[in-house]
């Protein structure tokens, strides 16, 4: 009677006194009800020490996580500076859209422009960047465009850019004179093209820059604001058509023998057939 009693108000009822002295509301209360500093809760304690410890959190998901490691990168890249941007030459820049890459290659005359093509997550590009700083150091003369094709994705695809890095060079009239892709182990082609189109040209015609074909194309890409307006054709008009005709050569008169006067003896001996 003395454990139902304690049970009721709320003690602990040690398993010895219960194996004794089982009275009808010990037995009802057989899988105990301990109240620990809060409501009733059923449990299968039966008496003797009971540790409570703190309350465990529960592990952060992977996707929250890997949300905190890229907010973490994101925000010690934008503090530190991008290797991209790492030792630049003043004959270096970055191209910021479609129309500034147009105007950069109309407005260089006849200097030889070359435009890199990279990514900030290819090795490649990161590798070779050093070396193309140290380029433009020793040809000041040699303008350097860079094109981030994570920023510029869809205009490198107008441009038929699909491998990275890649490299373009122009100069006035002539327009595009190569394009090749190579990395650090294949540099000698990066040095003979410099070494080939790096001498100094007086070009005749305006600057040509980008191809019609890919002036169109970037026109017709609704990811760019880009305009052009396709040039007309030349044609001679029909005044100019007559005008470039070579006249027909003047006939000249043929040369005739002069009549030969015959004396009276001529006759004579004509006539008889002498």
């Amino acid at each position: 009677m003395a454990a139902a009693q304690a049970v009721v108000k709320g003690g602990v009822v040690s398993p010895g006194l219960l194996g004794k002295r089982r009275c009808p509301v010990a037995a009802r209360m057989a899988p105990s009800a301990v109240r620990i500093g809060g409501p009733w809760r059923k449990t299968a304690f039966l008496g003797g020490r009971l540790a409570v410890g703190p309350r465990r959190s529960r592990p952060a998901s992977r996707s929250l996580v890997a949300a905190s490691v890229q907010m973490n990168m994101n925000l010690a890249l934008s503090k530190s500076m991008r290797w991209w941007e790492k030792g630049l030459q003043p004959n270096m820049r970055e191209v910021e859209s479609a129309q500034d890459l147009v105007d950069s290659l109309t407005n260089a005359g006849d200097k030889l422009v070359i435009v890199d093509f990279f990514s900030p997550g290819c090795g490649g590009c990161r590798a070779l960047h050093p070396k193309i700083c140290q380029f433009a150091e020793q040809n000041p003369d040699v303008l350097f465009l860079q094109v981030n094709y994570e920023e510029h994705k869809s205009m490198c695809y107008s441009l038929h850019v699909h491998v990275l890095p890649f490299f373009r060079f122009y100069r006035g009239a002539q327009g595009r004179l190569c394009s090749f892709s190579c990395t650090n182990a294949t540099i000698k082609k990066f040095k003979d093209a410099l070494a080939k189109h790096k001498p100094e040209r007086c070009s005749l015609g305006p600057t040509r820059g980008l191809e019609e074909s890919e002036l169109l194309a970037l026109a017709a890409n609704k990811d760019l604001q880009f305009t052009y307006t396709k040039k007309p054709e030349l044609t001679p008009s029909a005044d100019v058509a007559v005008e470039d005709i070579a006249p027909e050569p003047a006939k000249l008169p043929v040369a005739t023998k002069p009549p030969v006067k015959l004396g009276s003896e001529e006759r004579s001996l004509v006539s008889s057939g002498r």
